[in-house]
Formats: structure tokens, sequence, C-alpha cells
């Protein structure tokens, strides 16, 4: 029978309260403060989707549904506070392009997924610099903005070749704190975050549909406009990618 929300919150909240634990968010140098109960449902949350994606008992496209939903209700005041977003943006360099990556390590609730599953990681800019357009294969991803005004354009992938891709757009605004988007290989898989303010933070989660993390595909959504409204975009490496597009 397939999860529903309210299975996977239930099960979620009792999780954590047999456990008695209160979650820990780490990152490279900065040691957060204890998470609050209602993010460490959340996270709990996120474990059981992961674990019935990994069971099968969840599909792909049902999984980016559940967790679309989720990153809709997640406190963000609790976010900020377990990320230590204060302390993580004193102390991160951001770079002159591109965008700056901290790695976030959750402590483990009892059953949730280890780090190696879900990755989760804080992605920072200046303004006028971008994450640059790039899509991923085999890999389910949320974006929750913590700090600052992003515009944001998602594509779907409608065909992979060898040199190029075909993408259509699908969205294209401004994201404020609490905004969110997400991507799997069957929705806007091919995503680009430029900052439109001075300091702008998001926070990712990202979930491989079999063991291990999926790979990221760069390239140039500035291509051939085909006449059905699709764009043929070539592939480019990551450095091509980042000189193109990392900075205004």
């Amino acid at each position: 029978m397939p999860l529903t929300r309210r299975a996977l919150s239930s099960h979620a909240l009792t999780a954590l309260a047999t456990a008695g634990l209160c979650e820990l968010l780490w990152s490279r140098d900065v040691v957060a403060a204890a998470v609050r109960p209602k993010l460490g449902a959340w996270l709990a949350e996120l474990g059981e989707m992961t674990r019935a994606l990994h069971g099968r008992s969840l599909g792909e496209r049902e999984f980016q549904g559940l967790l679309d939903d989720l990153c809709a209700r997640v406190d963000l005041d609790d976010l900020c506070a377990g990320v230590d977003l204060d302390a993580l943006a004193t102390r991160t360099r951001l770079p002159a392009r591109g965008a700056a990556t901290v790695d976030v390590d959750l402590a483990a609730l009892v059953g949730a997924p280890s780090p190696r599953l879900v990755g989760r990681r804080v992605f920072g800019c200046r303004k006028g610099r971008a994450i640059v357009p790039h899509g991923h294969d085999d890999l389910c991803t949320g974006f929750i903005v913590l700090a600052g005004r992003w515009r944001g354009r998602h594509y779907d992938r409608l065909e992979t070749h060898a040199d190029h891709f075909v993408i259509r757009p699908t969205i294209d605004r401004e994201f404020t704190p609490g905004d969110h988007s997400t991507v799997s290989d069957h929705r806007d898989n091919v995503h680009w975050f430029e900052a439109l303010s001075d300091r702008a933070f998001v926070f990712n989660v990202h979930v491989g549909r079999r063991d291990g993390a999926g790979g990221r595909v760069y390239l140039d959504p500035d291509g051939e406009r085909l006449a059905d409204g699709s764009i043929r975009a070539p592939r480019l490496n990551h450095e091509a990618c980042l000189a193109r597009y990392g900075a205004t």
C-alpha cells in the first residue's frame, strides 16, 4: 500500500518520541545548536520517505510530491537555528564566482537514513553570483531558501544526447525565505539559482534513487530555441559552466 503523508508523519513522530532524541546538525566549521522537536520530526519524516523509496513501496514521482509537501511545511526559524545560519554566514567565504557549499551532517535519529544516502548542504552566493545551471541523474533534491532573494529557473529535461540536451522552461520567478523547489528525473530536472541580494543562502537535501548519490550534468540553457518552445542546450563541463554563469 502506498505511504501517505499522514502515515509517514505518524511513523516519524512515533520514532522521535520513542527515541527521545534531539537531532543535531553539524557543518564543517560550526557545531550547531540542538534542533527543536518540530525540526526533528520533519527530519524523521524525511527518513521514513527515503526508506520507502529505497524499499520500492514509494515511487519516484510520489517521492518528489511528498518532498514538495515536506519542504512547504518546514519551520523556517527552526531550520535556520538548526544549521546555525548566523554563524555559518559569518564564517563562510562567498566566492567571486559561483556558490560556496557547506556540507551539513545530521546526527542519526533511530531509523533515519545514513548520511551516505541522504545528503544535506547549504549553498551561499553573493549578489549576481549563481548556483550554475545543472541537472541530475538518479537523484531527487529539494531546495529551501534560508535567507536572501534568488531568481530560480527550472527546466524539464526532455532528451539526452551525447553533446546536448533538449529542455523546456518550467519555472522562472523570484524565491524568498521559506520558498522551495524540488528536482527529479521526472520533473524540473534542470535548475539554476542566481542571487539577487548581497548574501543569499539555501538549504538542500538530496536523495539518490538507489544506493549512492546521483550525478550532475552541466549545460547551457541559452541554446537554440526550437519551434515547440524547447531549447537545444549544449553540454558543458563544470569549469565552462562556472565561467559562463557563475557571475553576471
